[in-house]
């Protein structure tokens, strides 16, 4: 997916989740910004200005959950693609739906799967922004002309991502994440293991 581009915050209270994240996504052109926690993203959101905002769930001061509900809450960044990169248990996937997550990423996590879980959620936010006549673009950023556009809504409001996240690592709002917490990659290769969240 060479050519990618965006700013992303990147919020985990684990400063080598938060640089690992912050090179894969670097390494495929994003502009990267990272916050300690909750409470330091919801500090600097609004002078950053993230096309997608990832979230660790347990944080100090301020949780993943909670930061993603305040950010849904306020006008100025209620419409920031959030993805949750974390060890989810349902109760936590559940919650996540209900305040509005596009996406989840389950700890241990592919960076491959990172990539593509941002990169969907910064064309999607994109299409949003162009409207229904920009067209819908397809993993490689190659548009349609608008044939396929179903008037640039967020994926039905928040609530799912169509699917389009590979089982192997990422989940749609909608799916399931396992019962392990995590998916490892395979080989172990890329796989990233914080000790929980």
């Amino acid at each position: 997916m060479p050519g990618l581009s965006g700013r992303i915050l990147v919020v985990d209270d684990n400063k080598v989740i938060r640089q690992l994240i912050r090179v894969n996504l670097e390494l495929e052109g994003f502009e990267v910004v990272t916050a300690a926690d909750g409470a330091e993203c919801l500090d600097v959101v609004h002078h950053v200005r993230p096309d997608v905002v990832t979230l660790d769930v347990v944080m100090p001061r301020l949780n993943g959950l909670h930061t993603a509900a305040r950010l849904r809450s306020d006008p100025r960044t209620w419409d920031i693609p959030i993805a949750i990169v974390s060890a989810c248990t349902q109760g936590e996937v559940d919650n996540g739906e209900s305040v509005g997550v596009d996406a989840f990423l389950a700890k241990p996590f592919e960076p491959a799967e990172l990539v593509r879980t941002v990169g969907m959620l910064v064309r999607e936010r994109r299409q949003r922004e162009r409207g229904p006549e920009g067209g819908v673009e397809d993993e490689d950023g190659e548009s349609d002309g608008g044939r396929g556009s179903d008037g640039g809504g967020r994926a039905a409001e928040r609530g799912a991502l169509s699917g389009r996240v590979p089982a192997s690592g990422g989940v749609p709002a909608s799916g399931r994440v396992p019962a392990s917490g995590g998916v490892p990659a395979p080989g172990g290769v890329g796989m990233v293991d914080a000790g929980g969240e």
